[in-house]
């Protein structure tokens, strides 16, 4: 388990513990996080999950397959750093204490 950090576009934080195995997109949904939709559940085909990661985290969270990419493309103000749909981020260990910031909106 993991505890995962969501930071809204106004400031708000939310700190909850995520299971390993589920997304950060879950993580959020399941817990009633606002600000992300998940429209696709998860399934990548949508950008409505989208999160920036801070950079200290960048090289622990799992690398961005081509799927995850092309989507962004939707996505509402991508940073090319930072961007990432929270959908394919899937919690382990590593990922206790995370941080995510979620955009002024989604797409």
């Amino acid at each position: 388990m993991a505890k995962i950090t969501y930071i809204e576009h106004n400031g708000t934080e939310h700190s909850v513990e995520v299971k390993n195995g589920m997304t950060v997109m879950e993580g959020a949904r399941d817990n009633g996080i606002p600000g992300i939709e998940a429209d696709c559940g998860g399934a990548c085909a949508c950008s409505t999950c989208h999160v920036y990661v801070p950079a200290e985290w960048k090289d622990k969270v799992p690398g961005m397959e081509a799927m995850e990419e092309d989507m962004l493309d939707f996505a509402y103000e991508v940073d090319s750093d930072r961007s990432r749909l929270s959908c394919q981020i899937k919690v382990t260990d590593a990922l206790d204490g995370l941080v995510v910031n979620l955009p002024e909106r989604q797409i």
